[in-house]
């Protein structure tokens, strides 16, 4: 699998290194099973810093994309390939539009619904 990392492309790099993770098991480059370099090693590969991969295993973990083994090391999970049609981001994309449209109807002003927002993530984050 050959990985392209554009620093002139306004996507973020991580994005680019998952989106192409994604691209290669939808069309069977890659297949359940299949170890994927070390973070350390894709990101000298690469010439990446360490974070940046790491953040992008991280959000592929989450999604089911890959599994990480421990010091086995990190591998493609059985089901990434159906996995890879699932887009989180543009599920909470359509979940906060259609939260912010109600509270629009309701007269709610962007301000409130900003500062709400805020207190919100604020309190979770605690």
């Amino acid at each position: 699998m050959d990985i392209i990392i554009d620093i002139e492309n306004s996507t973020p790099l991580f994005t680019q290194l998952m989106d192409q993770i994604k691209a290669a098991i939808v069309d069977d480059t890659l297949l359940p099973g299949a170890a994927l370099p070390s973070i350390r090693q894709l990101a000298n590969d690469l010439d990446l810093n360490n974070k940046t991969v790491a953040k992008a295993y991280r959000l592929l973990e989450r999604d089911s994309i890959i599994q990480a083994k421990g010091y086995r090391g990190t591998f493609i999970h059985p089901n990434a390939k159906a996995n890879c049609a699932v887009d989180l981001n543009e599920w909470v994309i359509e979940k906060l539009t259609e939260t912010i449209s109600s509270f629009r109807s309701s007269g709610v002003t962007d301000s409130e619904i900003r500062i709400a927002f805020g207190n919100v993530m604020h309190n979770r984050s605690n």
